[in-house]
């Protein structure tokens, strides 16, 4: 089960930018970089909640619309694959793995994610936050782990933020965290997950191991 953002996709960038001018959009103070990569990784809405300004429905409303906009057509930061994702993905596939992604970003997010990567024919399953309960909540791992017919002793998670490994530890799953994604080592560590990796070549390895 791997998160998408931070994890396989260097999409920082674009998400910080994109909510930031969705409150500019809205005549509201834009929330600084910081507190909107503290949100990254949980669903849209959730996120949005936790950024200071929002305080009412219909802000709330507009925000999710002006920041979907943005990041889905209008922003063009670059949102790269970290350098051996595609390689690793492929890999796990060939061995016979089932791979799954678990995200805190929109069905058309990860769809239009997919498609321009090119990556979508290597994960048997797909769950997004806006389908089902935003992490923590075990909600998104119970759901791919019945699609795929796995229980948790076989399953492993793979993300780059606290969101995730809660997820997986709610979910009596293992978890992998990478420290080159939004969150520093340091915060991933004290949840204690079997490793933490510094790049994919590591977790790479690390699998291989």
């Amino acid at each position: 089960m791997f998160d998408w953002d931070g994890t396989l996709m260097d999409s920082e960038g674009r998400i910080v930018a994109s909510m930031q001018t969705a409150f500019i959009d809205l005549r509201l103070a834009p929330p600084p970089a910081a507190a909107v990569r503290e949100v990254i990784g949980l669903g849209l809405e959730e996120a949005i909640r936790r950024l200071p300004g929002c305080d009412r429905e219909e802000t709330l409303a507009d925000l999710i619309a002006r920041y979907r906009y943005h990041y889905l057509v209008a922003d063009a930061t670059p949102t790269p694959l970290f350098e051996g994702a595609e390689a690793l993905v492929k890999a796990l596939h060939a061995q016979g793995r089932l791979l799954a992604v678990a995200t805190g970003k929109s069905r058309r997010g990860l769809d239009q994610a997919l498609d321009q990567t090119g990556l979508r024919p290597w994960f048997h399953a797909t769950r997004c936050a806006e389908e089902t309960f935003s992490k923590p909540h075990p909600g998104m791992l119970y759901e791919l782990m019945d699609e795929l017919g796995v229980t948790p002793a076989v399953t492993l998670m793979i993300g780059d933020t606290d969101y995730d490994l809660q997820m997986a530890h709610n979910a009596g799953v293992r978890a992998i965290a990478v420290g080159y994604g939004t969150q520093t080592p340091e915060r991933l560590l004290a949840l204690q997950p079997l490793a933490c990796a510094s790049s994919i070549a590591v977790l790479a390895d690390w699998l291989r191991r």
